[in-house]
């Protein structure tokens, strides 16, 4: 088992290096299943993981390779860095980011979706250079280190309470 390496598939657009990233989430419930959409972000667990060079915390990112989709590609980094596997939402894509790499300097261009975990493994590509953290949607917000995930996960909140009121207003009983 071992991540993709080497930059020679990566995507650019106008030189800004394209990256595709996850925010994996599951229901404290112990039945995965229950997670639906609309499920009180009070309900919900986020998933981040270390960087590989320091303990700084972040949601699973990297590379849009050109030989893959983007939900190819947020779904492969998810695995390979957070060692989970779930469904990528698609139809919520939550939007693109431009930020500045601060190891390169270089801009690059991150996409982000939420991906709903359906399995934990114990052993991924990048078990040995990272540890994952399982918090609740406040804590998310504070330890993550990227200002542009954070508002990811502002997105996905908002999202999920548009979402939350419109079932719930599909379950009012009718008069």
């Amino acid at each position: 088992m071992s991540s993709r390496t080497g930059r020679d598939l990566q995507r650019y657009n106008h030189g800004c290096r394209q990256v595709v990233g996850c925010i994996p989430y599951r229901c404290k419930k112990t039945d995965p299943t229950s997670c639906v959409q609309g499920t009180p972000i009070d309900n919900l667990e986020f998933l981040l993981i270390s960087s590989q060079k320091n303990p700084r915390m972040m949601f699973p990112k990297g590379g849009w390779e050109i030989d893959e989709s983007l939900e190819e590609a947020a779904s492969r980094e998810t695995f390979e860095e957070a060692g989970v596997v779930g469904e990528v939402e698609v139809q919520e894509y939550l939007g693109t980011w431009s930020f500045k790499s601060k190891s390169q300097g270089t801009f690059h261009e991150g996409h982000m979706f939420p991906l709903r975990v359906t399995e934990e493994l114990d052993d991924w590509p990048e078990k040995t250079v990272r540890q994952r953290l399982w918090v609740k949607f406040s804590e998310a917000r504070e330890v993550c280190w990227h200002p542009w995930m954070k508002e990811a996960l502002d997105v996905f909140a908002s999202k999920n309470k548009k979402a939350s009121k419109h079932s719930s207003i599909d379950q009012e009983p009718r008069i």
